[in-house]
């Protein structure tokens, strides 16, 4: 039978590609890109200057920088993330492949006993073994061949299904880009954390130290009659009140300890020696650049994932549709044998076989329709997914920009608390140096200092912590691969 006529149709029908073609993502939040500017980033710490991708280094400190590069490095979530992208570009060379031709080499051996066969038209049966019972024939076959099997992509199926991979590849680099930002916020807070905790155990050690002594001096007071019980009760379960909130802080510096040794791709324990010197919080740049929300819809991985999945799902439905329509495949056989074994040597006893199939399950009672119409669903559901992923990002930026300025006004409020409460330990000092004031009421005075100073330090760590939820925000914490290949984020 002779096929090639029939390829250059085949080949002008494989031309068209079933489906909707992607139009890019839908718009969105049209009216926050078009303003230009984030509704609560109005403190004038920001700047609409692009963030930096690795904007932890702008806290200026070598020991976070360090933590982060080395969780980026080493946490087994990146790990998956990778490994999602090795199987996403391994399944677009398995369909790729599928497009090919099929080759498969075969060597054959057949014996049978056929029954009742007169081979030569003598009435005998040809050599067979005779019985009572009638005779028999003894065939024996030799084959050593290929096969080769082909189905043409007449309505881009196969093109669409290729189509609809390589998105879910791109959508994975950019869940491991989610992935970097989520973990660099991950390892910045447990260490600011930490630093803060460290900072008020130290302060609270302080305080209670000043605790013990004013107890002390009021018995000495007591016990001269210038001191009631009362001033001794008051003062005694103060101090205990204090010890007992101090036992907390350790098990949250432990914590701390704990989560960014396993962030790092660690066992608790590994880094307690390494940070167990206490540093101050790491503090935020004085200019804090935010960009615009039109760049945090272009940054943040989360959406480049969200609508990287609605391109694979516009795709999924030419997959689908493809599957309602007929479907050519070629089956070819090439091959030398016969009856003895130097037949497959004899190529005079060459085989060839070319046969084209055309297959359409057009009663399926709606089964492939139905399909489609799933497909359709999906492709609608990554739309409002896409939306939604916009809209979050959106509300958790300009909820971690007005924290953030919040912060920033407590913390110079606290701060200047602080430095009142400097002053007036310095002059009452005077005053007791002076002999005009009593070292009980100094003591008083600077427990009062240092109550001021533990809630400036939880103040800056949650400054701090709000600066590093507006990078997370903004999408920033991760910097584009390199591409190898098709599938590469682009």
């Amino acid at each position: 039978m002779k096929i090639l006529p029939l390829l250059p149709l085949v080949g002008l029908l494989a031309a068209c590609t079933v489906g909707p073609d992607y139009a890019g993502p839908p718009a969105t939040a049209s009216d926050a890109a078009a303003r230009g500017r984030f509704v609560r980033a109005s403190d004038p710490a920001f700047t609409p200057a692009p963030g930096l991708a690795r904007w932890w280094e702008t806290l200026n400190d070598p020991t976070l920088t360090a933590l982060v590069d080395d969780a980026l490095a080493h946490n087994p979530s990146i790990d998956q993330a990778q490994a999602r992208i090795r199987e996403a570009m391994a399944r677009i060379t398995q369909q790729r492949s599928g497009q090919l031709p099929g080759v498969s080499a075969n060597g054959t051996y057949i014996h049978a006993e056929v029954p009742g066969i007169d081979l030569d038209g003598s009435g005998n049966s040809g050599g067979g073994s005779q019985g009572d019972g009638g005779g028999s024939t003894s065939l024996q076959f030799y084959n050593l061949g290929l096969n080769v099997g082909w189905e043409a992509d007449i309505f881009g199926g196969g093109r669409r299904g290729i189509e609809q991979t390589r998105r879910t590849a791109e959508a994975r680099f950019a869940d491991l880009a989610d992935a970097q930002v989520s973990l660099s916020a991950q390892v910045a807070q447990a260490y600011v954390s930490l630093r803060d905790v460290q900072q008020r155990i130290r302060l609270n050690q302080q305080s209670t130290a000043l605790q013990q002594r004013q107890l002390a001096l009021t018995r000495q007071r007591f016990d001269a009659g210038t001191a009631s019980t009362l001033d001794v009760e008051r003062l005694q379960t103060a101090l205990e009140t204090s010890e007992a909130q101090a036992v907390p802080l350790g098990a949250q510096r432990d914590e701390y300890l704990g989560q960014i040794a396993i962030l790092t791709g660690r066992a608790p324990g590994a880094l307690d020696a390494t940070l167990s010197t206490v540093v101050p919080v790491p503090l935020p740049p004085a200019q804090v650049p935010v960009g615009d929300p039109a760049m945090l819809i272009a940054s943040r991985p989360d959406i480049r994932s969200a609508e990287r999945q609605l391109a694979a799902a516009t795709a999924g439905i030419g997959v689908s549709k493809a599957r309602e329509l007929p479907a050519v495949r070629f089956l070819g056989l090439l091959g030398l044998g016969g009856t003895s074994p130097g037949d497959i040597f004899d190529l005079g006893k060459l085989t060839a076989l070319g046969a084209p199939t055309l297959s359409w399950s057009f009663l399926d009672f709606g089964k492939a329709r139905a399909a489609t119409h799933v497909s359709e669903a999906q492709r609608d559901q990554a739309e409002a997914g896409y939306r939604q992923s916009v809209l979050q990002a959106l509300q958790e930026a300009e909820t971690s920009l007005s924290r953030f300025g919040n912060l920033r006004v407590q913390l110079g409020n606290l701060a200047r608390a602080e430095a009142s409460a400097a002053r007036a330990a310095t002059l009452n000092d005077q005053r007791v140096r002076a002999g005009t004031s009593a070292t009980i009421d100094q003591l008083d005075i600077e427990r009062q200092r240092l109550s001021a100073a533990i809630a400036v330090a939880q103040a800056k760590a949650q400054l701090t912590n709000s600066y590093i939820a507006v990078q997370k925000s903004l999408g920033l914490g991760w910097t584009p691969p390199r591409p190898e290949g098709d599938g590469a984020a682009r």
